[in-house]
């Protein structure tokens, strides 16, 4: 079986097979997957190298926020057949026109990491903000530009408040 894996924003080829696990164009090698019994936290061992896992699932087919060995990565893993039909839709999709970030709870703006002209990728993180003693990063949902930014760091919002309008 092959899927398409992307980590953050990069899409890599890997197969499954009677030989092992193959990445890319590389020889295949042997893996394994250990459950820790009461624990979010996998074993991951490829070839001789061993990685601790923890996952948590995210909204959609395939889509799984990891953290490898203290690092985060945002991930989606699909068989070939859907990545494709995935890729022919969001082409074929007409533009949604602007995507403001709202505030998801009320909170405290920590960073803002944009201006008024940049461009944004989907996925980029464009506020941070702290709610119940939490930093939470939030992030642009479709590619665009920054039309405006409503807040600056320090500022006090309620839930829903208008944080950045993209276009």
């Amino acid at each position: 079986m092959r899927y398409v894996v992307q980590l953050n924003d990069e899409r890599k080829s890997v197969s499954l097979d009677s030989d092992g696990v193959r990445y890319e164009a590389e020889p295949a090698v042997h893996a394994e997957l250990s459950d820790i019994d009461g624990s979010p936290v996998r074993m991951v061992k490829i070839g001789t190298h061993v990685y601790r896992v923890v996952t948590q699932k995210r909204q959609g087919k395939g889509r799984y926020t990891l953290w490898v060995d203290g690092y985060r990565f945002e991930s989606e893993a699909l068989d070939e057949r859907t990545r494709a039909i995935r890729d022919l839709s969001a082409a074929s999709a007409a533009p949604a026109g602007p995507a403001p970030i709202l505030a998801p709870m009320p909170g405290m703006i920590v960073r803002v990491s944009v201006k008024a002209g940049d461009r944004v990728e989907a996925g980029q993180g464009v506020v941070v903000m702290e709610a119940m003693k939490m930093e939470n990063e939030l992030r642009a949902t479709a590619a665009g530009t920054v039309r405006s930014v409503e807040v600056a760091p320090g500022t006090a919002v309620e839930k829903g408040a208008l944080l950045v309008a993209l276009e």
